[in-house]
């Protein structure tokens, strides 16, 4: 859990003034491939990871904690993550694509809900991570970094 970094320019500042944010928030990307899992196995296998880590009891020193899932189903699920320390909130969504009959690929995105929240030291990243490392299914990441 890091703060966001608020962007410090003039220009920024005299669109806030105006009241027309400029959509700025931190985000991350990343697909998932479940070469062996089906999508409503990897659907099964995010929703009880969430349950497994949400609350703030067993949060320890780390983020593995304030998850809740808001749906889903073996196309999709949907859902945020809470951190623990300054109760920043991200919104997540996984869309999965059967890719066999026992395989799926996922695309993972968390964003920051905080629209000044254009930097956060990887916390998007780390959302998605440790959620689909949770699941104990076996699975290749790869991070789109555009």
């Amino acid at each position: 859990g890091f703060a966001p970094v608020v962007v410090e320019e003039p220009a920024f500042r005299q669109n806030l003034r105006a009241g027309s944010p400029l959509g700025l928030h931190a985000s991350c990307t990343a697909n998932y491939t479940f070469a062996s899992t089906s999508c409503e196995s990897v659907s099964n296998g995010l929703v009880a990871a969430a349950a497994s880590m949400s609350g703030f009891a067993n949060c320890g020193s780390s983020e593995k904690c304030g998850y809740s899932i808001l749906s889903h189903s073996a196309s999709e699920v949907t859902g945020k993550h809470e951190t623990p320390v300054h109760h920043y909130k991200d919104d997540l969504s996984f869309a999965l694509s059967p890719t066999g009959p026992s395989s799926c690929e996922v695309k993972g995105h968390s964003t920051s809900e905080i629209w000044y929240a254009v930097l956060d030291d990887g916390t998007n990243y780390c959302n998605l991570h440790n959620l689909v490392s949770a699941t104990g299914l076996t699975f290749t990441e790869n991070i789109d970094k555009s």
